[in-house]
């Protein structure tokens, strides 16, 4: 089963729109979502640096319009995608992503939303200092009573071993001279404490707008990253949408979710920033790992290509995620380089439409062990790390 997932905030990187925007079709498309959200979308995702694109008014909007429009240039015509994915969620903002994908709400809507919960979330931070960091390792128990005698709020518990703290600066900076044993303390370059209590003021704006949004109930079931229940009915979609805002994201229980549905490849709509927590990625993928997973054969590999100069990074293939959802290649591989869980899982790179002319078309002799009934290995991927 393959589940299509949308990352947080924290999840951009500049540039990181650049090779996408080579593409005609997508450039034309993602101009129709700035306007809507009035921003200039393709200035920051191409031109604009880190700092600019860490304020949550620009992130949300720029992740949300990424992910809409890469989904759709892997499906052109949505209905073919209901067939062939069994679920969609989203970590934190990515929710708004994932619900416009399983229909519940059309893409222009998910911008309003969007555009709205950066400036509400925005103007709630701005009250008070206060920053989020992903603490990695560790005992679980120790971590949370660490947190707690912090004052902090663990805002995203992204399984074994990531527990995000979020809180005032202050309370951040008592952790970091006291951190529990074993761990490592990452700050994440978020703008606020999101996730906690410090955003009630965007949790009423966005209530208020959330009655006069139409929706639709889900055509893909929709996981929800507040207590990972699938989601059947489009009101309640938007309600936990809104919710979310001031709850903590509980993308452990979305991935015991996803193991208990049989899930054995992910594909992440835009891909996050392969160069942070890595120790965190990994961890996420052992925790959706099946218990019965077997190893299988290695599909093909992936030509080398031309280091991009932006970032001086190798770039996947879209074509590599249309041949995995079409099932001529299995989501076996391991290795960097290489198709795993139905997409390419190259940690330095993103996906890339403009790109195809390298990809190696898969050999009979691949086609023919994928239909021996051999049980794939399951994807190692996951989401965005800790953000709104």
């Amino acid at each position: 089963m393959l589940v299509i997932v949308a990352p947080g905030q924290g999840a951009q990187s500049p540039g990181f729109l650049t090779p996408w925007l080579e593409d005609p079709t997508f450039a034309s498309r993602f101009e129709w979502l700035s306007t809507v959200a009035d921003l200039d979308l393709a200035h920051y995702g191409t031109e604009a640096d880190a700092e600019t694109i860490r304020d949550t008014k620009i992130a949300q909007p720029l992740l949300v319009a990424t992910g809409l429009i890469a989904a759709l240039e892997l499906f052109p015509h949505p209905a073919d995608a209901f067939s062939q994915i069994g679920a969609v969620a989203g970590h934190s903002v990515g929710e708004i992503a994932a619900a416009a994908g399983a229909r519940a709400i059309t893409a222009e809507q998910a911008m309003v939303l969007v555009r709205e919960r950066g400036n509400a979330m925005a103007a709630a931070a701005a009250t008070t200092p206060t920053g989020m960091t992903a603490v990695l390792g560790g005992d679980r128990d120790e971590v949370l009573a660490a947190l707690e005698a912090q004052g902090l709020t663990p805002a995203n518990d992204n399984g074994p071993g990531q527990i995000v703290a979020a809180g005032t600066m202050e309370q951040l900076q008592g952790l970091a001279d006291n951190p529990p044993a074993k761990v490592r303390l990452i700050p994440l370059s978020v703008a606020g404490a999101f996730h906690t209590e410090h955003m009630a003021p965007a949790v009423g704006h966005m209530a208020t707008l959330a009655r006069s949004v139409s929706t639709h109930d889900p055509r893909t079931p929709l996981i929800s990253n507040r207590d990972g229940q699938i989601v059947h009915d489009g009101r309640e979609v938007v309600a936990r949408i809104v919710g979310q805002i001031a709850r903590p994201v509980r993308w452990d229980l979305c991935m015991e979710t996803m193991t208990d549905l049989g899930v054995t490849g992910m594909l992440e709509m835009p891909r996050r920033d392969p160069g942070r927590d890595r120790q965190a990625s990994a961890a996420r993928r052992r925790d959706l790992r099946a218990e019965d997973a077997r190893p299988a054969r290695r599909g093909p590999r992936l030509r080398r290509q031309a280091r991009h100069p932006v970032g001086a990074r190798r770039q996947p293939h879209l074509a590599l995620a249309r041949l995995a959802v079409q099932g001529h290649v299995r989501p076996c591989c391991r290795r960097r380089g290489r198709l795993a869980g139905t997409r390419e899982h190259d940690r330095h790179g993103a996906l890339d439409p403009g790109r195809d002319r390298g990809l190696r078309a898969p050999r009979r002799h691949d086609r023919r062990v994928a239909g021996r009934g051999r049980r794939p290995r399951v994807a190692r991927s996951a989401a965005g790390a800790a953000s709104p």
